[in-house]
């Protein structure tokens, strides 16, 4: 190892975890483990090449490397087969030293994190994350840039210009009546994305969050899938089809012509976390933007949430302490506040603050009161593992008309079945 500097910011040694699955080796280390030198980090971030946020994030890196002089970190932008990217890695033991767990740090990897609660950041946690993101043991697996509260994005000229008021969407009726209005006035209603089809999933998930009752949602944990109720979601979705509700481009629209079609007010909503606001910003630095509670059949809207974006430290990386070091370096207020603002969340860490910017006004309408339910995402709690791909695809194919609903759902009953 070549004689460098310390980091400026050590991590306490960790104690040696027994693997309770496979025994697994980490990937691109070049030392003995010791924080210092000669350490090459592999980081899989989860943004998009274009992402506004990888930006911050690189921006951020290079000053780490900058005072830990021989490390370096690479970060690899995301594909659209992000998920099924990190399973293959993980099951072949090629594993990332850090990678964004998308929601899944305690159901899916936990198995492969390093615990984090015992790190020097730890204390400032934020507790609402809590339910979604620590075990029993009072253990967490992942640093949280910011907490995911999300509903439905959209462009508030587009909708003062055309009479509607978000607020009042609370249910299918009134929010159908909007898009119609929308198309009515020649604005695409709803925009989503074919290319990075993941888009489509979220249609069906974040309606699902809110649409079933309290025993259907437990029926969904011991084995019922309520076909009934899935194929109601899906009706909604097959009306927006047939209305011509949907950007046309859909099947070759990319995350950033959506972004560009928000900004210039091309589109009224979009089904997508708040990090698309900074895309659309990106286009177009003036555009009025903010997110509403996601309707729901009774009438009752609700907002979406619980781990937003969280890295991880693979806990059998050879280079395990320089990447809990950088990890801490992320966590600092000034470094967290800056991620957090860049993919417009509520900071994962107590001690930060985040400038939401325009989003600020959605925030203290609909959240800050703390009126509105913050459901989990419908697949992460209720479906079994490995089913958002066919969410993915089922919801797609309705979109494009290529699938009726009940086709759809029997697809997802038999993936649900075959998965349990």
């Amino acid at each position: 190892m070549t004689n460098t500097p310390a980091p400026k910011h050590p991590v306490a040694a960790l104690a040696v975890v027994t693997a309770t699955a496979l025994a697994l080796t980490g990937c691109a280390g070049q030392d003995d483990g010791e924080p210092g030198g000669g350490v090459e980090l592999e980081m899989q971030t989860n943004f998009g090449a274009t992402d506004p946020s990888l930006k911050v994030l690189q921006k951020i890196t290079d000053a780490y490397e900058k005072d830990n002089p021989g490390v370096s970190i690479d970060l690899v932008p995301s594909t659209d087969t992000y998920e099924a990217d990190i399973k293959v890695r993980l099951a072949s033991n090629d594993i990332p030293d850090i990678w964004a767990t998308h929601g899944w740090s305690l159901l899916r990897y936990s198995p492969f994190l390093e615990p984090l609660n015992d790190q020097p950041w730890a204390k400032d946690f934020n507790e609402a994350l809590a339910p979604a993101m620590q075990n029993e043991d009072g253990e967490f697996f992942a640093l949280p840039i910011d907490t995911d509260v999300a509903g439905i994005v959209y462009n508030r000229t587009v909708l003062d210009d055309a009479g509607i008021d978000p607020a009042e969407l609370t249910d299918w009726e009134s929010f159908e009546a909007a898009l119609k209005t929308l198309k009515d006035a020649g604005v695409t209603p709803v925009s989503s994305s074919g290319k990075d089809s993941w888009f489509a999933g979220n249609i069906a998930d974040f309606i699902g969050s809110g649409d079933f009752s309290h025993a259907e949602l437990e029926g969904f944990k011991d084995g019922t899938f309520d076909e009934q109720g899935y194929t109601r979601i899906l009706d909604h979705v097959s009306t927006w089809q047939q209305s011509g509700w949907f950007n046309p481009d859909y099947s070759s629209a990319t995350t950033d012509d959506l972004g560009r079609a928000l900004a210039e007010g091309n589109t009224g909503f979009v089904f997508v976390q708040n990090y698309l606001v900074a895309t659309a910003l990106g286009f177009n630095p003036d555009a009025d933007l903010g997110y509403m509670p996601i309707p729901s059949e009774d009438g009752e809207p609700f907002l979406v949430g619980g781990e937003g974006r969280a890295y991880g430290v693979s806990k059998t990386s050879p280079d395990k302490e320089q990447a809990l070091d950088y990890l801490a370096y992320l966590a600092e207020p000034a470094h967290l506040s800056e991620l957090a603002g860049a993919v417009g969340g509520i900071p994962g860490l107590t001690n930060a603050t985040s400038d939401l910017g325009v989003l600020t006004a959605s925030y203290d309408a609909f959240v800050k009161p703390g009126e509105l339910p913050l459901r989990p995402y419908f697949d992460r709690v209720y479906l079994p593992g490995g089913i958002w791909d066919t969410m993915v695809t089922t919801t797609d194919g309705v979109i494009t008309g290529q699938m009726s609903p009940e086709d759809a759902v029997k697809q997802m009953k038999t993936s649900y079945d075959s998965l349990r």
